[in-house]
């Protein structure tokens, strides 16, 4: 008669990750994602489960709450912007009819259009994450046109203030942009 070894299973067919990183990772992005998703689908069913799809995604991966790899927020973004571009192009691909509910959710919209979309809601989410100084210098500058000069006067600051306040907020905007995987 022969034995059978005893396995411990709970390690050696079972790597799950810690449940704690995955509540970290619903409670510090699921409603940013959320946000998200709906921007992109106009639809709060499906943004639930592009949530839900990218959350368990990023379950089956523990090494995305590691944030010392790369930042989960960028991983967990890149996802959901993918699967909501994988559906719109499989949906075309079998020409499926709308139903009332999500039509023109991407009516019209071609593959530039949604990427389009999707960059402007990464790079106002990112300006909104500026402090009040930098926003209204970037603003200024870069959506009304103005030169630093111009910008100084009206904030009744030093022209090297407004020089520096600019720089550093281009920078912090670059850093907002590169961690939601926005890539120019």
């Amino acid at each position: 008669m022969t034995t059978i070894p005893e396995i411990d299973v709970s390690t050696a067919y079972f790597d799950a990750p810690s449940k704690t990183a995955i509540e970290w990772l619903y409670d510090e992005h699921a409603a940013a994602l959320w946000h998200y998703a709906w921007r992109l689908t106009g639809d709060s069913a499906r943004a639930q489960d592009v949530v839900q799809e990218t959350l368990l995604r990023a379950w089956q991966r523990p090494e995305v709450a590691d944030n010392n790899k790369r930042p989960a927020r960028a991983w967990l973004f890149t996802v959901a912007r993918n699967m909501v571009i994988d559906e719109s192009r499989s949906a075309r691909f079998r020409r499926e009819v709308s139903t009332p509910d999500d039509v023109g959710a991407f009516e019209g919209a071609c593959p530039d259009d949604v990427d389009a979309a999707l960059d402007r809601l990464l790079i106002n989410d990112a300006l909104a994450r500026l402090t009040p100084e930098h926003r209204e210098v970037v603003r200024r500058s870069y959506f009304q046109g103005w030169t630093t000069a111009q910008i100084a006067a009206d904030l009744g600051i030093a022209e090297g203030t407004a020089k520096s306040r600019l720089h550093y907020a281009l920078r912090a905007l670059r850093l907002a942009l590169s961690e939601t995987g926005f890539t120019s």
